[in-house]
């Protein structure tokens, strides 16, 4: 080989594809997968634990509101229930299932 041909297969060996290890771009994706996991579980817990908070600091004041509106709301709630659970049995489609098969 000439000197041209090292030169030329140096330069090439340069732009060439980096290796690629299957094994350890799965285990990457997979902790990835896990902290991003742990972190909306951290969130999720957080918010539940200030909104649980929140409640607990306002329920005096909330329990009373909800004992005098439930006997009025008690038969629209039963009413608005009765009917989604028509239309999921007619229709075969309920709203509360995502990404299930039916």
């Amino acid at each position: 080989m000439t000197s041209a041909d090292d030169h030329l297969k140096t330069l090439f060996a340069h732009h060439e594809p980096p290796a690629r290890d299957p094994a350890f771009a799965t285990a990457v994706m997979e902790r990835m997968a896990r902290r991003r996991c742990l972190q909306d579980l951290g969130l999720l817990a957080g918010i539940s634990s200030v909104g649980g908070a929140a409640l607990w600091g306002l329920w005096p004041v909330v329990q009373p509101v909800l004992t005098a509106l439930s006997g009025q709301l008690a038969p629209t709630a039963v009413a608005l229930t009765v009917a989604l659970s028509a239309v999921a049995i007619l229709t075969g489609q309920f709203p509360w299932r995502t990404g299930e098969a039916a």
